[in-house]
């Protein structure tokens, strides 16, 4: 089974990203809900290249129940990872992200994966 190497899943609220996201970091995230048996889908993926708990907070309102996350070491290892987690999580067709993750600006950067330009 794929994993998204990331901790949770924790309630999607506020208050809960503040309680346990708290270094200022770049880093990863992916959004969606759990089953009654605790399995979490997955239904949205994304990162910050400068601190994740901000991007976490201004994606609240796309109304999901839980989330996970992990820190990054860098801008690429974030990007990176989040192009893993969209591939391997359906892409566009099984998630709501409608594009392929974008790179950073000024960054010559390509999906590990698909080896195109963000």
């Amino acid at each position: 089974m794929t994993s998204l190497g990331m901790e949770g899943p924790y309630n999607f609220t506020s208050s809960e990203i503040d309680r346990v996201v708290t270094r200022k970091s770049c880093g990863n995230y992916a959004l969606g809900y759990t089953k009654d048996d605790g399995t979490f889908i997955v239904k949205y993926v994304g990162r910050s290249d400068s601190d994740v708990n901000i991007e976490l907070k201004a994606r609240l309102p796309l109304n999901h129940k839980k989330f996970k996350y992990s820190y990054a070491t860098s801008p690429k290892a974030a990007f990176e990872k989040e192009c893993q987690n969209y591939h391997d999580f359906g892409g566009s067709k099984e998630l709501e992200n409608k594009n392929h993750p974008s790179r950073p600006a000024g960054t010559g950067w390509k999906c590990p994966v698909c080896n195109i330009f963000g």
